[in-house]
Protein backbone atom coordinates (compact mmCIF):
# COMPACT_ATOMS: atom_id res chain seq x y z
CA UNK A 1 0.00 0.00 0.00
CA UNK A 2 1.48 3.61 -1.17
CA UNK A 3 1.19 6.54 0.90
CA UNK A 4 -1.96 7.74 -1.35
CA UNK A 5 -3.73 4.53 -0.52
CA UNK A 6 -2.89 4.80 2.99
CA UNK A 7 -4.45 8.47 3.09
CA UNK A 8 -7.74 7.05 1.13
CA UNK A 9 -8.05 4.72 3.90
CA UNK A 10 -7.01 6.57 6.79
CA UNK A 11 -10.07 8.77 5.27
CA UNK A 12 -12.55 5.98 5.12
CA UNK A 13 -11.94 5.36 8.87
CA UNK A 14 -12.65 9.26 9.85
CA UNK A 15 -15.51 9.27 7.50
CA UNK A 16 -16.81 5.84 8.92
CA UNK A 17 -16.93 3.72 6.03
CA UNK A 18 -14.65 0.75 7.75
CA UNK A 19 -13.70 0.25 11.35
CA UNK A 20 -10.73 0.58 12.78
CA UNK A 21 -9.79 -3.30 13.00
CA UNK A 22 -10.60 -3.91 9.13
CA UNK A 23 -8.19 -0.91 8.71
CA UNK A 24 -5.88 -2.13 10.87
CA UNK A 25 -5.91 -5.62 8.94
CA UNK A 26 -5.29 -3.89 5.62
CA UNK A 27 -2.15 -1.61 6.48
CA UNK A 28 -0.91 -5.24 7.76
CA UNK A 29 2.56 -5.78 5.15
CA UNK A 30 1.73 -9.63 4.70
CA UNK A 31 -1.80 -11.96 5.20
CA UNK A 32 -0.71 -15.89 5.77
CA UNK A 33 -2.76 -18.16 4.10
CA UNK A 34 -1.26 -21.03 5.63
CA UNK A 35 -0.73 -22.48 2.11
CA UNK A 36 0.34 -18.79 0.76
CA UNK A 37 1.90 -15.67 2.68
CA UNK A 38 0.39 -12.61 0.15
CA UNK A 39 2.93 -9.78 0.39
CA UNK A 40 0.97 -6.47 0.01
CA UNK A 41 3.61 -4.62 0.77
CA UNK A 42 5.55 -5.35 -2.68
CA UNK A 43 4.11 -2.74 -4.73
CA UNK A 44 5.01 0.15 -2.42
CA UNK A 45 8.66 -1.18 -3.00
CA UNK A 46 8.59 -2.56 -6.12
CA UNK A 47 6.36 -0.10 -8.54
CA UNK A 48 3.69 -3.07 -8.83
CA UNK A 49 1.41 -5.69 -7.01
CA UNK A 50 2.32 -9.03 -6.36
CA UNK A 51 1.61 -11.32 -9.28
CA UNK A 52 0.08 -14.89 -8.61
CA UNK A 53 2.16 -18.14 -10.27
CA UNK A 54 -0.53 -21.02 -10.61
CA UNK A 55 1.02 -23.89 -12.02
CA UNK A 56 1.05 -26.55 -9.09
CA UNK A 57 -1.72 -24.47 -7.20
CA UNK A 58 -4.80 -26.04 -6.41
CA UNK A 59 -8.10 -24.40 -7.69
CA UNK A 60 -9.40 -23.94 -4.53
CA UNK A 61 -5.56 -22.51 -3.21
CA UNK A 62 -5.50 -20.02 -6.41
CA UNK A 63 -9.30 -18.81 -5.09
CA UNK A 64 -8.13 -18.39 -1.84
CA UNK A 65 -5.35 -15.78 -3.14
CA UNK A 66 -7.36 -14.15 -5.62
CA UNK A 67 -10.64 -13.31 -2.95
CA UNK A 68 -7.95 -12.27 -0.42
CA UNK A 69 -6.59 -9.96 -3.04
CA UNK A 70 -10.25 -8.68 -4.43
CA UNK A 71 -10.97 -8.32 -0.73
CA UNK A 72 -8.03 -5.99 -0.13
CA UNK A 73 -8.95 -3.88 -2.97
CA UNK A 74 -6.59 -5.02 -5.60
CA UNK A 75 -6.81 -4.22 -9.16
CA UNK A 76 -5.96 -5.76 -12.46
CA UNK A 77 -4.74 -8.76 -10.18
CA UNK A 78 -2.44 -10.99 -12.64
CA UNK A 79 -2.67 -14.92 -12.75
CA UNK A 80 0.24 -17.08 -14.98
CA UNK A 81 0.10 -20.60 -16.09
CA UNK A 82 -3.59 -20.71 -15.78
CA UNK A 83 -5.71 -23.17 -17.06
CA UNK A 84 -9.16 -22.57 -19.02
CA UNK A 85 -10.63 -25.42 -16.09
CA UNK A 86 -9.31 -22.63 -13.31
CA UNK A 87 -10.68 -20.10 -14.74
CA UNK A 88 -14.50 -22.26 -15.41
CA UNK A 89 -13.65 -22.10 -11.32
CA UNK A 90 -12.80 -18.39 -10.66
CA UNK A 91 -15.40 -16.94 -12.78
CA UNK A 92 -17.91 -18.39 -11.07
CA UNK A 93 -17.65 -17.01 -7.83
CA UNK A 94 -15.65 -13.98 -9.13
CA UNK A 95 -17.35 -12.31 -12.23
CA UNK A 96 -14.79 -9.47 -12.77
CA UNK A 97 -12.48 -11.59 -14.73
CA UNK A 98 -11.10 -12.36 -18.33
CA UNK A 99 -9.11 -15.53 -19.43
CA UNK A 100 -6.61 -14.82 -22.10
CA UNK A 101 -6.40 -18.07 -24.04
CA UNK A 102 -3.25 -17.72 -25.91
CA UNK A 103 -0.96 -16.54 -22.51
CA UNK A 104 -2.98 -19.02 -20.39
CA UNK A 105 -3.22 -15.76 -18.14
CA UNK A 106 -6.26 -14.74 -16.34
CA UNK A 107 -6.86 -11.05 -14.97
CA UNK A 108 -9.40 -10.14 -12.06
CA UNK A 109 -10.73 -6.84 -11.94
CA UNK A 110 -9.25 -5.68 -15.48
CA UNK A 111 -8.95 -1.75 -15.82
CA UNK A 112 -7.27 -0.15 -18.58
CA UNK A 113 -5.34 2.47 -17.63
CA UNK A 114 -1.49 3.91 -18.98
CA UNK A 115 1.48 4.52 -17.03
CA UNK A 116 3.30 5.56 -20.20
CA UNK A 117 2.68 6.85 -23.39
CA UNK A 118 6.06 4.81 -24.88
CA UNK A 119 5.25 1.82 -26.62
CA UNK A 120 6.51 -2.01 -26.18
CA UNK A 121 6.91 -3.92 -29.31
CA UNK A 122 6.42 -7.68 -28.62
CA UNK A 123 7.91 -9.53 -32.15
CA UNK A 124 7.82 -13.48 -32.68
CA UNK A 125 9.71 -15.37 -35.18
CA UNK A 126 7.37 -17.98 -36.04
CA UNK A 127 3.08 -18.44 -34.97
CA UNK A 128 4.33 -21.27 -32.76
CA UNK A 129 6.07 -18.76 -30.69
CA UNK A 130 2.92 -16.44 -29.82
CA UNK A 131 1.81 -18.51 -26.77
CA UNK A 132 4.86 -16.88 -24.56
CA UNK A 133 4.36 -13.80 -27.14
CA UNK A 134 0.75 -13.30 -25.36
CA UNK A 135 2.07 -14.03 -21.85
CA UNK A 136 4.62 -10.99 -22.47
CA UNK A 137 2.05 -9.25 -24.34
CA UNK A 138 -0.63 -9.44 -21.57
CA UNK A 139 1.89 -9.07 -18.77
CA UNK A 140 2.58 -5.42 -19.96
CA UNK A 141 -0.93 -4.60 -20.67
CA UNK A 142 -1.77 -5.35 -17.21
CA UNK A 143 0.76 -3.15 -15.72
CA UNK A 144 -0.19 -0.04 -17.86
CA UNK A 145 1.72 -0.41 -21.25
CA UNK A 146 0.51 0.34 -24.63
CA UNK A 147 2.15 -2.96 -26.69
CA UNK A 148 2.45 -3.22 -30.70
CA UNK A 149 1.99 -6.54 -31.56
CA UNK A 150 4.37 -7.90 -34.87
CA UNK A 151 4.02 -11.96 -34.77
CA UNK A 152 5.62 -14.21 -37.59
CA UNK A 153 8.57 -12.30 -39.27
CA UNK A 154 11.78 -14.89 -38.48
CA UNK A 155 14.68 -14.90 -40.27
CA UNK A 156 13.12 -18.00 -42.79
CA UNK A 157 11.45 -14.82 -44.54
CA UNK A 158 13.17 -11.33 -42.95
CA UNK A 159 11.56 -9.36 -45.92
CA UNK A 160 8.78 -10.11 -43.43
CA UNK A 161 10.90 -7.77 -40.64
CA UNK A 162 11.59 -4.88 -42.76
CA UNK A 163 8.52 -4.57 -43.96
CA UNK A 164 7.22 -3.95 -40.10
CA UNK A 165 10.31 -1.80 -39.38
CA UNK A 166 8.47 1.86 -39.28
CA UNK A 167 6.46 0.02 -36.36
CA UNK A 168 9.18 -1.54 -34.63
CA UNK A 169 11.28 1.90 -34.65
CA UNK A 170 8.43 3.43 -32.38
CA UNK A 171 8.90 1.17 -29.65
CA UNK A 172 10.83 2.42 -26.28
CA UNK A 173 11.20 -1.71 -25.79
CA UNK A 174 11.32 -4.38 -27.73
CA UNK A 175 10.56 -8.42 -26.93
CA UNK A 176 11.96 -10.56 -29.26
CA UNK A 177 10.02 -14.56 -29.33
CA UNK A 178 11.48 -16.99 -31.05
CA UNK A 179 12.13 -21.00 -30.71
CA UNK A 180 14.25 -23.12 -33.09
CA UNK A 181 18.21 -21.45 -33.75
CA UNK A 182 16.79 -17.79 -31.79
CA UNK A 183 18.58 -15.63 -34.56
CA UNK A 184 15.89 -13.19 -34.86
CA UNK A 185 16.98 -11.61 -31.38
CA UNK A 186 20.25 -10.70 -32.58
CA UNK A 187 18.78 -9.37 -36.25
CA UNK A 188 16.61 -7.11 -34.41
CA UNK A 189 19.20 -6.12 -32.03
CA UNK A 190 21.37 -4.71 -34.63
CA UNK A 191 18.83 -3.04 -36.21
CA UNK A 192 17.21 -0.75 -33.23
CA UNK A 193 18.34 1.47 -30.77
CA UNK A 194 16.35 0.29 -27.85
CA UNK A 195 16.52 -2.36 -24.91
CA UNK A 196 15.85 -5.88 -26.99
CA UNK A 197 14.38 -8.68 -24.20
CA UNK A 198 14.96 -11.82 -26.00
CA UNK A 199 13.11 -14.42 -24.92
CA UNK A 200 14.09 -18.06 -26.41
CA UNK A 201 10.97 -20.63 -26.85
CA UNK A 202 11.06 -24.53 -26.72
CA UNK A 203 9.50 -24.40 -30.16
CA UNK A 204 11.72 -26.34 -32.11
CA UNK A 205 13.27 -30.10 -33.58
CA UNK A 206 14.94 -32.41 -31.42
CA UNK A 207 18.64 -30.72 -31.48
CA UNK A 208 16.73 -27.90 -29.88
CA UNK A 209 16.30 -29.52 -26.84
CA UNK A 210 13.71 -27.65 -25.32
CA UNK A 211 14.79 -24.56 -25.98
CA UNK A 212 18.38 -24.39 -24.47
CA UNK A 213 19.83 -24.11 -28.63
CA UNK A 214 17.76 -20.49 -28.83
CA UNK A 215 18.58 -19.44 -25.64
CA UNK A 216 22.57 -20.47 -26.16
CA UNK A 217 22.51 -18.45 -29.57
CA UNK A 218 20.68 -15.49 -27.85
CA UNK A 219 23.31 -15.48 -25.19
CA UNK A 220 26.34 -15.49 -27.12
CA UNK A 221 24.52 -12.49 -29.66
CA UNK A 222 27.38 -10.08 -31.02
CA UNK A 223 24.28 -7.55 -31.16
CA UNK A 224 24.40 -5.09 -27.90
CA UNK A 225 21.58 -4.41 -26.28
CA UNK A 226 20.37 -7.56 -25.82
CA UNK A 227 19.38 -9.41 -22.91
CA UNK A 228 17.63 -12.60 -22.22
CA UNK A 229 15.05 -14.07 -19.67
CA UNK A 230 14.63 -17.69 -18.80
CA UNK A 231 13.18 -19.93 -21.93
CA UNK A 232 9.24 -19.42 -22.70
CA UNK A 233 8.97 -16.58 -19.77
CA UNK A 234 7.40 -14.31 -21.42
CA UNK A 235 5.95 -13.59 -17.96
CA UNK A 236 9.66 -12.03 -17.08
CA UNK A 237 10.52 -10.26 -20.18
CA UNK A 238 7.01 -8.49 -19.96
CA UNK A 239 7.87 -7.48 -16.91
CA UNK A 240 11.08 -6.25 -17.40
CA UNK A 241 9.98 -4.28 -20.16
CA UNK A 242 7.22 -2.57 -18.08
CA UNK A 243 9.88 -1.65 -15.60
CA UNK A 244 12.34 -0.12 -18.39
CA UNK A 245 9.47 1.47 -20.25
CA UNK A 246 7.84 3.46 -16.86
CA UNK A 247 11.25 3.84 -15.03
Amino acid sequence: MDNDERIALLNRVKNGEIDVASASKMLEATSDLGYANIDWARKERTGYSEVVYCAGKTDEQILGIAQKMIDRGEENILLTRTKKSTYDVLSNQISDSIYHDDAHMIVLRPRRFFKSDKVIAVITAGTSDIAVAEEAAVTCETLGNHVDRIYDVGVAGIHRLFDKMPRIEKAHVIICVAGMEGALASVVGGLVRVPVIAVPTSVGYGSNFGGLSALLCMLNSCASGVGVVNIDNGFGAGYLASVINNG
